[in-house]
């Protein structure tokens, strides 16, 4: 079957009425409140953190961060499609997405007592890596249900812009925390403005690097708070009529039979394994490039926040508008593009070292110029590069979750979409565990990255022979 209803302008992308506009405007504030978290923690501040500092050693930092993501990878594997075929039989997905919320909210706010002896004074590796894990795990599940509600409640029509506004949305968040975080904590006391407090606000004592270590509670509540309209106003579908030990047995057996029929659903399936490749292939260069930037140029909190500062307000432009070029063009060609720039993009940005571009071009190490931060040539060349890299990866990112609303099947969007949530989980670990293990091996941040470029490049070469088609339920009846 055909994506006939996407020209249906009064219809979902399920075929349904969608949504009034008060419902999908406030499902894009459940991204504004789960991106700021990943920016905050995970990209730029507390797990860089957590490897420099904790750790103590960058190189095996980002091997533990590696393998955090693979545990975490593997138990979205084992339990992420059940879930999602679950919620689809019980109908409702909201009571799901706020269990979820509320398991990644405890976890992030407990980050704040991971100080920098914390390993030495009782706490412990393990428990810390064990929170971390639970964190990403739940996180995902937050995803897999606010995902799922995009079909039925975004008119065809505007579906890219919906998706597109969720990651400006998002990134917005993200910018408007990393300000916060950087006036407030970062960078009073350490640089001689006259706009900037010569104290941190609330007695934060950087010695301790509670700067770092606030971010946690702080994306902890804001993700509670930008939750609560997906809640209250975004319409969930009808509850179904089965117990939860019903919807429970229907679910799995139905995750098995859609296993089982897979070949059935052949593009759909191509899809997942094309976005399983260069999805986190994308994610890993996220993810690590923190950590990558810190290690290699030796930036601290402050360079670290302005950096991603800057990058999220790219990719926030690039959410919006790869939103409208994604209805303009077609979901499958933008993402196209947007991968594609991407892997060339990253490419370069890992030939850039301390008075090094293109692998072999010697640069000055001398400053360019009298500011704090990014004064070598090299640096200024990464930064500038990360903000084009940041434009097309949020524009795959938004276009990606399009193309999957406009090719699953309907009345399966949860179960779907979990397997959508998978196709990044399944590389949630092996991305990592490639860069963990290449990182191990060769004692190489850079190297350990280039791991990333191999899956990108499979992910394109898949992509190209998806169609831009809804599948039906029952492919039976195709």
């Amino acid at each position: 079957m055909t994506n006939s209803v996407a020209g249906a302008k009064s219809l979902s992308l399920a075929g349904n009425e969608p949504a009034a506009p008060l419902g999908y405007y406030s499902w894009t504030l459940g991204q504004a409140a789960r991106d700021p978290l990943y920016i905050l923690i995970v990209i730029y501040i507390f797990f860089p953190y957590f490897s420099n500092v904790v750790i103590g050693d960058p190189v095996r930092g980002q091997a533990l961060v590696g393998y955090v993501n693979t545990f975490a990878g593997i138990a979205m594997a084992l339990t992420v499609p059940f879930l999602g075929a679950i919620a689809d039989k019980t109908g409702h997905l909201k009571p799901w997405l706020l269990t979820s919320t509320l398991a990644v909210s405890v976890c992030a706010f407990g980050l704040w007592w991971v100080t920098p002896d914390s390993l030495q004074q009782g706490l412990g590796l393990l428990p810390v890596l064990g929170a971390l894990i639970v964190m990403n795990v739940a996180f995902a599940y937050t995803e897999v249900f606010h995902n799922a509600m995009l079909p039925r409640i975004a008119p065809a029509d505007k579906a890219g812009l919906i998706s597109g506004l969720a990651f400006a949305l998002g990134n917005f968040g993200g910018v408007s925390l990393m300000l916060l975080v950087l006036f407030a904590f970062a960078l009073p006391g350490t640089v001689s403005l006259t706009w900037i407090a010569d104290t941190p606000w609330f007695g934060i004592d950087q010695t301790s690097h509670q700067q770092d270590r606030i971010v946690g509670p702080i994306a902890a509540v804001w993700l509670l708070l930008f939750t609560m309209p997906v809640l209250m106003f975004t319409p969930d579908a009808k509850r179904s009529a089965l117990s939860f030990r019903q919807s429970a047995v229907a679910g799995v057996g139905e995750v098995w039979q859609t296993v089982r029929k897979l070949k059935d659903y052949g593009n759909v399936a191509r899809y997942l394994l094309a976005r399983m490749f260069f999805n986190d292939g994308m994610v890993g260069v996220l993810i690590f490039g923190g950590l990558y930037a810190s290690g290699v140029f030796g930036w601290d909190s402050s360079e670290l926040l302005i950096f991603g500062l800057f990058s999220s307000t790219s990719a926030m432009l690039g959410a919006y508008f790869g939103g409208r070029f994604d209805d303009l063009l077609g979901s499958k060609r933008t993402l196209m593009i947007a991968v594609c720039a991407s892997a060339v993009i990253f490419l370069f940005m890992l030939s850039i070292a301390p008075g090094r571009i293109l692998f072999v071009m010697n640069v000055s190490t001398e400053t360019w110029w009298s500011g704090p931060f990014f004064n070598t040539p090299a640096e200024l060349v990464y930064f500038a590069s990360n903000q084009i890299f940041a434009v097309f990866f949020v524009t795959g990112l938004s276009t990606s979750r399009t193309l999957m609303a406009r090719i699953s099947p309907p009345a399966m969007s949860a179960q779907f979409f979990a397997l959508y949530g998978l196709s990044g989980s399944v590389t949630a670990f092996l991305a990592p565990l490639l860069v963990a293990t290449t990182t191990d091996a060769v004692g190489s941040a850079r190297i350990g990255m280039s791991a990333l470029v191999v899956l990108i490049v499979l992910g394109v070469w898949l992509l190209a022979g998806v169609k831009e088609t809804q599948a039906c339920s029952f492919p039976e009846e195709n």
